[in-house]
Protein backbone atom coordinates (compact mmCIF):
# COMPACT_ATOMS: atom_id res chain seq x y z
CA UNK A 1 0.00 0.00 0.00
CA UNK A 2 1.65 3.17 -0.91
CA UNK A 3 2.07 6.25 1.77
CA UNK A 4 0.39 9.05 0.89
CA UNK A 5 2.35 12.38 2.03
CA UNK A 6 0.35 15.30 2.89
CA UNK A 7 1.39 18.48 3.47
CA UNK A 8 1.00 19.94 7.33
CA UNK A 9 -1.78 22.82 7.48
CA UNK A 10 -0.41 26.09 7.01
CA UNK A 11 -1.20 28.47 10.03
CA UNK A 12 -0.30 31.98 9.79
CA UNK A 13 1.82 33.25 12.42
CA UNK A 14 -0.07 34.65 15.36
CA UNK A 15 -3.59 31.98 14.23
CA UNK A 16 -3.12 30.06 17.64
CA UNK A 17 -3.08 33.47 20.14
CA UNK A 18 -6.74 34.08 19.22
CA UNK A 19 -5.61 37.86 18.13
CA UNK A 20 -6.61 39.23 14.66
CA UNK A 21 -3.93 39.21 12.52
CA UNK A 22 -3.17 43.01 11.14
CA UNK A 23 -3.39 44.00 7.68
CA UNK A 24 -0.31 46.10 6.14
CA UNK A 25 -2.46 49.30 6.74
CA UNK A 26 -3.80 48.67 10.59
CA UNK A 27 0.16 47.60 11.28
CA UNK A 28 1.13 51.23 9.41
CA UNK A 29 -1.60 53.09 11.72
CA UNK A 30 -0.35 51.30 15.05
CA UNK A 31 3.11 52.36 14.44
CA UNK A 32 2.76 55.95 12.84
CA UNK A 33 4.42 55.23 9.64
CA UNK A 34 3.36 54.67 6.52
CA UNK A 35 2.53 51.46 4.49
CA UNK A 36 5.03 52.12 1.79
CA UNK A 37 7.52 51.92 4.81
CA UNK A 38 6.28 48.89 5.83
CA UNK A 39 6.82 47.34 2.67
CA UNK A 40 10.18 48.94 1.92
CA UNK A 41 11.23 47.22 5.48
CA UNK A 42 9.84 43.52 4.01
CA UNK A 43 11.86 44.07 0.99
CA UNK A 44 15.03 44.76 1.91
CA UNK A 45 14.95 43.59 5.77
CA UNK A 46 12.80 40.54 5.64
CA UNK A 47 10.81 43.05 8.56
CA UNK A 48 7.04 41.29 6.93
CA UNK A 49 4.51 38.94 7.88
CA UNK A 50 5.49 35.37 9.20
CA UNK A 51 2.60 33.57 6.97
CA UNK A 52 -0.49 34.43 4.66
CA UNK A 53 -3.74 33.98 4.97
CA UNK A 54 -6.79 32.87 2.54
CA UNK A 55 -6.40 34.51 -0.16
CA UNK A 56 -2.85 35.17 0.21
CA UNK A 57 -3.54 38.28 1.75
CA UNK A 58 -0.71 39.30 3.72
CA UNK A 59 -1.14 39.84 7.47
CA UNK A 60 1.15 40.85 10.45
CA UNK A 61 0.47 38.58 13.57
CA UNK A 62 1.84 39.48 16.88
CA UNK A 63 5.19 38.24 16.57
CA UNK A 64 5.47 40.36 13.48
CA UNK A 65 4.51 43.70 14.69
CA UNK A 66 6.68 42.93 17.97
CA UNK A 67 9.54 43.15 15.56
CA UNK A 68 8.46 46.18 13.89
CA UNK A 69 8.72 47.98 17.21
CA UNK A 70 11.85 46.82 18.11
CA UNK A 71 12.89 48.25 14.77
CA UNK A 72 10.96 51.58 15.33
CA UNK A 73 13.03 51.85 18.96
CA UNK A 74 15.82 51.31 17.49
CA UNK A 75 15.57 54.15 14.65
CA UNK A 76 14.65 56.80 17.23
CA UNK A 77 17.45 55.73 19.34
CA UNK A 78 19.69 56.81 16.43
CA UNK A 79 20.40 53.49 15.06
CA UNK A 80 20.50 53.52 10.64
CA UNK A 81 17.73 51.36 9.17
CA UNK A 82 20.02 48.41 8.50
CA UNK A 83 21.41 48.58 12.16
CA UNK A 84 17.68 48.90 13.60
CA UNK A 85 16.83 45.65 11.02
CA UNK A 86 18.99 43.44 12.23
CA UNK A 87 18.48 44.82 16.06
CA UNK A 88 14.67 43.70 15.86
CA UNK A 89 15.43 40.00 13.91
CA UNK A 90 18.21 38.90 16.66
CA UNK A 91 15.96 40.06 19.27
CA UNK A 92 12.88 39.36 17.63
CA UNK A 93 14.04 35.27 18.24
CA UNK A 94 13.91 35.78 21.75
CA UNK A 95 10.34 37.22 21.87
CA UNK A 96 7.43 34.60 23.34
CA UNK A 97 5.89 33.53 20.26
CA UNK A 98 2.61 35.63 19.50
CA UNK A 99 3.12 38.22 22.61
CA UNK A 100 4.36 41.53 21.47
CA UNK A 101 6.39 43.72 23.55
CA UNK A 102 4.09 46.48 25.11
CA UNK A 103 4.60 50.03 23.93
CA UNK A 104 5.61 52.58 26.09
CA UNK A 105 3.29 55.06 27.28
CA UNK A 106 3.15 58.42 25.08
CA UNK A 107 4.40 56.90 22.30
CA UNK A 108 8.43 56.31 22.09
CA UNK A 109 9.55 58.84 23.95
CA UNK A 110 6.85 61.26 24.27
CA UNK A 111 4.51 61.98 27.57
CA UNK A 112 1.13 61.65 26.86
CA UNK A 113 -0.78 60.13 29.95
CA UNK A 114 -4.31 59.27 28.74
CA UNK A 115 -3.76 59.35 25.02
CA UNK A 116 -5.85 57.80 22.71
CA UNK A 117 -3.79 55.32 20.55
CA UNK A 118 -4.34 57.60 17.47
CA UNK A 119 -2.77 60.04 19.66
CA UNK A 120 0.32 58.07 20.35
CA UNK A 121 0.78 57.21 16.70
CA UNK A 122 0.74 60.52 15.68
CA UNK A 123 3.65 61.15 18.41
CA UNK A 124 5.64 58.57 16.92
CA UNK A 125 5.36 59.41 13.62
CA UNK A 126 6.19 62.63 14.36
CA UNK A 127 9.43 61.85 16.74
CA UNK A 128 10.39 59.36 13.50
CA UNK A 129 9.75 62.38 11.36
CA UNK A 130 7.49 60.94 9.13
CA UNK A 131 5.18 63.44 7.70
CA UNK A 132 3.38 61.40 5.14
CA UNK A 133 2.19 59.22 8.04
CA UNK A 134 1.22 62.31 10.02
CA UNK A 135 -0.86 63.73 7.12
CA UNK A 136 -2.64 60.29 6.38
CA UNK A 137 -3.53 59.57 10.43
CA UNK A 138 -4.59 63.15 10.77
CA UNK A 139 -6.66 62.79 7.66
CA UNK A 140 -8.29 59.58 8.70
CA UNK A 141 -9.66 61.46 11.99
CA UNK A 142 -10.33 64.35 10.39
CA UNK A 143 -12.74 61.86 8.36
CA UNK A 144 -13.91 60.17 11.20
CA UNK A 145 -13.90 62.24 14.19
CA UNK A 146 -14.12 65.95 12.65
CA UNK A 147 -11.85 68.89 12.94
CA UNK A 148 -12.67 69.69 17.07
CA UNK A 149 -12.13 66.42 18.01
CA UNK A 150 -8.99 65.63 15.97
CA UNK A 151 -7.69 68.97 17.58
CA UNK A 152 -8.57 68.53 21.26
CA UNK A 153 -8.02 65.22 21.41
CA UNK A 154 -4.83 63.79 18.83
CA UNK A 155 -3.40 67.09 17.77
CA UNK A 156 -3.68 69.07 21.43
CA UNK A 157 -1.82 65.96 23.32
CA UNK A 158 0.92 65.85 20.72
CA UNK A 159 2.16 69.28 20.41
CA UNK A 160 2.29 69.64 24.23
CA UNK A 161 4.25 66.12 24.81
CA UNK A 162 6.56 67.74 21.83
CA UNK A 163 6.73 70.87 23.65
CA UNK A 164 7.41 69.48 26.99
CA UNK A 165 9.98 67.15 25.45
CA UNK A 166 11.85 70.02 24.09
CA UNK A 167 11.77 72.41 27.10
CA UNK A 168 13.79 69.33 28.81
CA UNK A 169 15.75 68.19 26.88
CA UNK A 170 16.36 71.04 24.22
CA UNK A 171 15.68 68.53 21.53
CA UNK A 172 13.37 68.46 19.36
CA UNK A 173 13.03 71.56 17.92
CA UNK A 174 12.66 69.77 13.86
CA UNK A 175 9.58 67.55 15.47
CA UNK A 176 7.95 70.50 16.45
CA UNK A 177 8.86 72.34 13.11
CA UNK A 178 7.16 69.37 10.92
CA UNK A 179 4.43 68.51 13.24
CA UNK A 180 3.20 72.24 12.75
CA UNK A 181 3.50 72.19 9.12
CA UNK A 182 1.70 68.85 9.24
CA UNK A 183 -1.29 69.87 11.16
CA UNK A 184 -1.07 73.39 9.23
CA UNK A 185 -1.53 71.54 5.90
CA UNK A 186 -3.72 69.21 7.09
CA UNK A 187 -6.42 71.53 8.28
CA UNK A 188 -6.09 73.99 5.07
CA UNK A 189 -7.29 71.11 3.41
CA UNK A 190 -10.04 70.20 5.81
CA UNK A 191 -11.25 73.46 4.81
CA UNK A 192 -13.70 73.77 1.97
CA UNK A 193 -14.28 77.10 0.19
CA UNK A 194 -17.62 78.65 0.77
CA UNK A 195 -18.66 81.22 -1.41
CA UNK A 196 -22.55 81.41 -0.70
CA UNK A 197 -22.31 81.65 3.75
CA UNK A 198 -24.63 81.47 6.33
CA UNK A 199 -23.16 85.05 7.45
CA UNK A 200 -23.90 87.82 5.75
CA UNK A 201 -20.46 89.84 6.71
CA UNK A 202 -17.24 87.69 7.00
CA UNK A 203 -15.68 86.75 10.57
CA UNK A 204 -12.06 87.61 10.45
CA UNK A 205 -9.39 85.14 12.60
CA UNK A 206 -6.38 87.30 13.56
CA UNK A 207 -3.75 86.75 16.51
CA UNK A 208 -2.99 89.46 18.45
CA UNK A 209 -0.07 91.73 17.93
CA UNK A 210 3.31 90.17 18.27
CA UNK A 211 1.52 86.66 19.01
CA UNK A 212 2.67 83.86 16.38
CA UNK A 213 1.67 81.22 17.34
CA UNK A 214 -1.59 80.52 15.13
CA UNK A 215 -1.87 77.62 14.34
CA UNK A 216 -4.96 77.45 16.70
CA UNK A 217 -6.79 79.31 13.95
CA UNK A 218 -6.50 77.17 11.07
CA UNK A 219 -9.03 74.01 12.85
CA UNK A 220 -11.04 77.02 13.70
CA UNK A 221 -11.51 78.65 10.13
CA UNK A 222 -11.91 75.11 9.11
CA UNK A 223 -14.72 74.32 11.69
CA UNK A 224 -16.20 77.71 10.80
CA UNK A 225 -16.12 76.57 7.14
CA UNK A 226 -17.69 73.37 7.68
CA UNK A 227 -20.79 74.72 9.17
CA UNK A 228 -21.23 77.15 6.20
CA UNK A 229 -19.71 80.41 7.64
CA UNK A 230 -17.52 82.84 5.58
CA UNK A 231 -13.97 83.62 7.06
CA UNK A 232 -11.13 85.49 6.18
CA UNK A 233 -7.95 84.27 8.30
CA UNK A 234 -5.15 87.67 8.57
CA UNK A 235 -2.47 85.13 10.41
CA UNK A 236 0.16 85.91 12.98
CA UNK A 237 1.48 89.16 15.07
CA UNK A 238 -1.26 91.44 13.11
CA UNK A 239 -0.63 95.03 13.95
CA UNK A 240 -3.18 96.99 15.86
CA UNK A 241 -3.42 99.38 12.45
CA UNK A 242 -3.44 96.61 10.57
CA UNK A 243 -6.34 95.14 12.23
CA UNK A 244 -8.22 98.33 12.43
CA UNK A 245 -7.72 98.78 8.52
CA UNK A 246 -9.26 95.26 8.10
CA UNK A 247 -12.57 95.85 10.35
CA UNK A 248 -12.94 98.93 8.45
CA UNK A 249 -12.64 97.16 5.20
CA UNK A 250 -14.62 94.24 5.60
CA UNK A 251 -17.25 95.35 8.15
CA UNK A 252 -16.95 92.19 9.77
CA UNK A 253 -20.08 90.10 11.62
CA UNK A 254 -17.20 89.05 14.06
CA UNK A 255 -13.52 89.13 15.13
CA UNK A 256 -11.60 86.22 16.66
CA UNK A 257 -8.18 87.46 18.35
CA UNK A 258 -6.22 84.76 19.69
CA UNK A 259 -3.69 85.08 22.36
CA UNK A 260 -1.53 81.65 23.19
CA UNK A 261 0.69 83.86 25.54
CA UNK A 262 -0.32 85.89 28.91
CA UNK A 263 1.98 88.63 27.76
CA UNK A 264 0.17 89.32 24.11
CA UNK A 265 -3.35 89.47 25.63
CA UNK A 266 -3.80 92.81 25.60
CA UNK A 267 -7.23 94.96 26.56
CA UNK A 268 -5.93 98.05 24.85
CA UNK A 269 -6.13 96.15 21.47
CA UNK A 270 -9.95 95.58 21.74
CA UNK A 271 -10.75 98.86 22.80
CA UNK A 272 -9.14 100.58 20.19
CA UNK A 273 -10.93 98.77 17.28
CA UNK A 274 -12.95 100.96 15.41
CA UNK A 275 -16.61 101.81 15.10
CA UNK A 276 -18.56 100.64 12.29
CA UNK A 277 -22.27 100.83 11.54
CA UNK A 278 -22.96 97.70 11.81
CA UNK A 279 -22.25 95.32 15.43
CA UNK A 280 -19.01 93.30 15.42
CA UNK A 281 -18.78 90.83 17.87
CA UNK A 282 -15.82 90.55 19.48
CA UNK A 283 -14.70 87.34 20.48
CA UNK A 284 -10.97 86.35 22.53
CA UNK A 285 -9.69 83.01 22.69
CA UNK A 286 -6.65 81.49 23.79
CA UNK A 287 -4.64 80.39 27.24
CA UNK A 288 -3.06 84.14 27.43
CA UNK A 289 -6.83 85.31 27.86
CA UNK A 290 -7.89 82.89 30.33
CA UNK A 291 -6.68 85.10 33.23
CA UNK A 292 -6.15 88.41 31.82
CA UNK A 293 -8.98 91.18 31.55
CA UNK A 294 -11.91 91.63 28.75
CA UNK A 295 -13.24 94.81 28.31
CA UNK A 296 -16.95 94.95 27.25
CA UNK A 297 -18.37 94.53 24.49
CA UNK A 298 -15.73 91.63 23.65
CA UNK A 299 -16.24 88.39 24.75
CA UNK A 300 -14.21 85.58 26.14
CA UNK A 301 -14.28 81.64 24.40
CA UNK A 302 -13.08 78.34 26.37
CA UNK A 303 -11.64 76.58 23.74
CA UNK A 304 -12.09 75.83 19.54
CA UNK A 305 -15.21 74.20 20.21
CA UNK A 306 -16.68 76.87 21.80
CA UNK A 307 -15.40 79.56 20.02
CA UNK A 308 -16.84 78.04 16.91
CA UNK A 309 -20.42 77.80 18.52
CA UNK A 310 -20.45 81.17 20.01
CA UNK A 311 -19.20 82.59 16.49
CA UNK A 312 -21.39 80.32 15.13
CA UNK A 313 -24.60 81.74 17.14
CA UNK A 314 -23.35 85.69 16.44
CA UNK A 315 -23.49 85.60 12.76
CA UNK A 316 -26.10 83.12 11.75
Amino acid sequence: MALVMTQPEHRPAGSHTGEPLLSVAAVARRLGVAPATLRTWDRRYGLGPSGHTVGRHRKYGPRDVARLELMQRALLRGASSAEAARFALDSGSSITHGEAPAAPAGGRGLKMPGASRLARGLGRAALAMDSIAVQGMLADSLASDGVIATWNEVVRPVLTAVSARWELSGAGVEVEHLLNECVLASFVRATPLVTLGRNHRPVLLACMPEERHNLPLYPLAAELARRGIVVRQLGAALPVDALAAAVRRTAPSAVVLWAQLPGYADPGVLTALPRTRQQVRVFVGGPGWRRGVVPSPAERVADLGDAAAAVEAAVT
